[in-house]
């Protein structure tokens, strides 16, 4: 996980910022759920 992304994720976690916590968690799975499937096209 990229450094700026864990730091926004602590600040909306100390801020209790739910909706941004949403939005922080969604972005991550899309992106991993996004780099899994461009590495199995590559095999």
């Amino acid at each position: 996980m990229p450094g700026w992304f864990m730091k926004q994720m602590e600040k909306a976690f100390f801020e209790k910022n739910r909706r941004e916590i949403r939005v922080l968690n969604q972005c991550w799975f899309d992106y991993k759920f996004k780099q899994k499937s461009l590495a199995s096209d590559k095999s």
